[in-house]
């Protein structure tokens, strides 16, 4: 597909997100950095980032200042794909810690959004390009 651009695709939970960006990057599975909600610091570097929700609640429970970290990811990782679980459907937690990490995760979506030269959302193994920038035609969303 040619060189890989800061791109990034949300969405529900179990909707086709890593297939997806595998597929149509030509990436393997070995070149998915996967977070988990216990490491707060992701390697520099990576082809693809899956699940940015979980470093996001990695972060929240350690405290960590996340607009600044994300802010440090991105210009780290300036050529990802960056997959991400949107989390802002559905009942609002009671846990005071989860609200916290949901207004999180909105907020890291919308600073790697605007980031971003590309933005899928998939809903049903369905990409919706919501963002393109094409910088050969000049095209600028």
């Amino acid at each position: 597909m040619g060189a890989v651009i800061l791109t990034l695709i949300f969405g529900g939970a179990y909707q086709g997100k890593l297939a997806y960006a595998l597929e149509r990057f030509e990436i393997s599975d070995s070149e998915v950095y996967r977070c988990d909600d216990e490491t707060t610091v992701i390697p520099a570097g990576n082809r693809v980032v899956y699940e940015l929700d979980k470093w996001v609640l990695a972060l929240t429970k350690a405290g960590i200042d996340t607009e600044e970290a994300v802010k440090g990811f991105i210009a780290e990782n300036k050529d990802a794909v960056v997959i991400c679980n949107d989390i802002s459907c559905g009942v609002v937690p009671a846990d005071p810690l989860l609200r916290k990490w949901r207004e999180a995760v909105g907020r890291a979506l919308s600073e790697i959004a605007g980031q971003s030269d590309e933005v899928v959302r998939l809903f049903c193994g369905i990409p919706t390009i919501i963002k393109i920038r094409n910088s050969e035609f000049g095209i600028r969303n």
